[in-house]
């Protein structure tokens, strides 16, 4: 697989076109800039062009319906991370993960496989003076000290979504707070949700988002039994 110079697209964002990224506010949450794709699928082509090969999809470069909603609950309501350890799991751009720096949480890590991310994580935290640490790997399989665990749009896919769902249920039988942000892709647990918040959806920016109505917060329950999507 080939590789892209990001640090220098990330440095000159300033550029015209489709093909490019901009500093822009974050349609449901103007207080955060972040650098996404003007067009992702237009950068995504460029960039597979100049690396002369195929690349994993740039999901960082946009700011995903379920992450606008996370950031958008916890600016609103900062008590949920102020001085408290947050994980930011599949952080993508980083947006969960700067909200809740924002919001005055203690430790703020954010999560992603892609290097990419990581770099784009770190370049947007440095944009909004926020204190993020950005962490590289998998971490499905293992366990957190987290106090919050944030997942924005994280069940986007089955294989994907029944892998995190494991590790959320672990997080809380852990005594983590567990908030998900989802605007239901189709894999939502039907039992264990508490709905805390719903927005409708800002103008698509990630590809997958155009037909999107409606995006909740949810808080992930121990009992998975609990009967879900009905105000708290």
């Amino acid at each position: 697989m080939g590789v892209i110079d990001l640090e220098r697209e990330l440095r000159a964002p300033s550029a015209e076109g489709l093909d490019r990224l901009q500093l822009t506010p974050v349609p449901l949450v103007p207080e955060i800039r972040l650098y996404t794709a003007v067009d992702s699928i237009v950068w995504w082509a460029r960039m597979e062009a100049e690396a002369g090969s195929r690349l994993a999809a740039p999901y960082w470069a946009s700011a995903w319906a379920g992450g606008q909603a996370l950031a958008r609950y916890l600016l609103d309501n900062p008590e949920v991370v102020s001085g408290r350890k947050v994980l930011d799991l599949a952080s993508g751009s980083g947006l969960a993960a700067i909200a809740a720096a924002l919001a005055g949480a203690a430790r703020v890590e954010a999560n992603d496989v892609d290097p990419y991310a990581i770099t784009a994580i770190a370049h947007n935290a440095r944009a909004n003076h926020a204190d993020v640490t950005a962490r590289l790997g998998d971490l499905l399989d293992g366990d957190t000290d987290a106090d919050v665990v944030l997942a924005g749009d994280v069940l986007y896919q089955s294989q994907v979504a029944e892998r995190m769902l494991g590790f959320l249920h672990r997080a809380v039988a852990g005594g983590a707070q567990v908030l998900l942000g989802d605007p239901d892709r189709g894999h939502l647990p039907p039992h264990g949700l508490t709905r805390l918040a719903s927005y409708r959806a800002p103008s698509a920016q990630a590809f997958v988002d155009a037909e999107l109505d409606e995006i909740c917060v949810y808080r992930f329950e121990a009992d998975p039994g609990t009967r879900g999507r009905s105000g708290p």
